[in-house]
C-alpha cells in the first residue's frame, strides 16, 4: 500500500507536490513543538482517522524520535477518548433533532 503512495502523487504532479510539501511539516525539527510530540500528534489523528499508512509511517518514525511503547499506547487511548467524547456529543445533535421533529401519527 505504502508504495502505491509515490505513484499516485505522480500522476497528480502540481497537487502531489503540494500535499508532499504539506505533509513535510510534520517532520520539521524546528518548530516549537519536539519532533516525537509531532510523530504523536500525527499518530493521534492516524488513529482518529483509522489510516493504517499514517499509523505505519508515523509510528516508525515516533520510534526514531524517540517515543516509547507507552507513550504510543497513552497516545492511542487519548485519541480513543476524544473520539468517543465526540459520538457522545453528536448525540446532542439527535436529541435536537427529535425534539424538533414532528410526533408520529
Amino acid at each position: 500500500m505504502t508504495k502505491l503512495i509515490p505513484v499516485l502523487l505522480s500522476l497528480a504532479r502540481p497537487e502531489g507536490g503540494a500535499f508532499t510539501q504539506f505533509d513535510q511539516v510534520i517532520g520539521r525539527e524546528d518548530g516549537h513543538i519536539p519532533r516525537k510530540y509531532r510523530e504523536l500528534i500525527a499518530l493521534a489523528v492516524g488513529f482518529t482517522t483509522q489510516c493504517p499508512y499514517c499509523i505505519e509511517v508515523h509510528t516508525k518514525e515516533a520510534k526514531k524520535a524517540g517515543a516509547t511503547q507507552e507513550e504510543i499506547a497513552e497516545t492511542a487511548l487519548i485519541a480513543a477518548a476524544l473520539r468517543a467524547g465526540a459520538a457522545v456529543t453528536h448525540v446532542t445533535l439527535a436529541l435536537k433533532i427529535f425534539e424538533q421533529a414532528p410526533q408520529a401519527g
